[in-house]
């Protein structure tokens, strides 16, 4: 359940009928600003609530590779939602630091009783989302092959992505993103301000509604990041309303 919210945060909800005050005029990934100075060494830690209980934990870090930063994150189950439902996933994404392009996505999840290795290459060049994934149930081998416009995000990458925008109150930023399969274009409205108490603390933020228009992923729930109102826009808060409940991810610590 808590892996859900990492994916989910950039392939689900539905679009507000806003004005657009996009990057460009089509959805695009905009380089890094030459002033920007990633958070390498942070690690941002979560719990999780599912409805009343509180479900795991959870947590993002970023460190420099080279030429490249690489997002871990992990999530596990506890408690109560442990007993129902065991998960615990881990993450991997590698983008490049100039252009924020993905590189490479792995996943391994254990969730119930799928367990599961896999690979998502981006190869820009070729305009190809490459995915490769083993099943470490039954060993079973899957190979699929997408179009992507050149540049791409993923599911982790975008929420870092995200933190470079200027996040001004009413705008609209619209940016590709992959998870494997078809691309989406993501649309993040900055809907307003709000201060938000967390044991880490109380943050003002500005809180961003994730949607994509995608025939698929119309309909099937709200998401929402709520970063802080700052330059360096922590995300301190993240929420998943869909049909099967709310799902809300909270900073507890962070450690740099």
């Amino acid at each position: 359940m808590i892996r859900a919210v990492l994916v989910i945060a950039f392939l689900l909800g539905t679009v507000s009928a806003q004005e657009v005050a996009s990057i460009g005029p089509a959805a695009q990934v905009r380089p890094v600003p030459e002033n920007y100075r990633f958070p390498n060494g942070e690690t941002l830690h979560y719990s999780a609530d599912w409805r009343i209980w509180q479900a795991g934990e959870a947590t993002l870090s970023l460190q420099q590779n080279g030429t490249e930063e690489r997002i871990t994150a992990s999530a596990n189950s506890t408690g109560f939602v442990a007993l129902l439902f065991r998960a615990a996933d881990t993450f991997v994404s590698r983008f490049d630091a100039r252009t924020f392009c993905s590189v490479l996505f792995t996943k391994h999840t254990e969730e119930g009783l799928h367990k599961r290795e896999t690979m998502i290459h981006f190869d820009e060049g070729r305009h190809k989302a490459v995915l490769d994934e083993r099943n470490l149930r039954d060993n079973g081998v899957k190979h699929l092959e997408n179009d992507i416009p050149g540049c791409v995000t993923d599911v982790l990458n975008g929420i870092y992505y995200m933190r470079t925008l200027p996040l001004q109150v009413g705008a609209t930023y619209l940016f590709p993103l992959n998870n494997g399969g078809p691309t989406v274009d993501v649309k993040s409205y900055v809907e307003g301000r709000e201060d938000i108490k967390t044991d880490a603390g109380i943050f003002h933020t500005v809180r961003v509604s994730v949607n994509s228009d995608a025939d698929k992923l119309k309909g099937r729930g709200k998401v929402w990041i709520w970063y802080t109102d700052d330059a360096v826009h922590v995300p301190v808060q993240m929420r998943s309303q869909l049909f099967w409940g709310t799902l809300t991810l909270r900073l507890t610590r962070v450690d740099k």
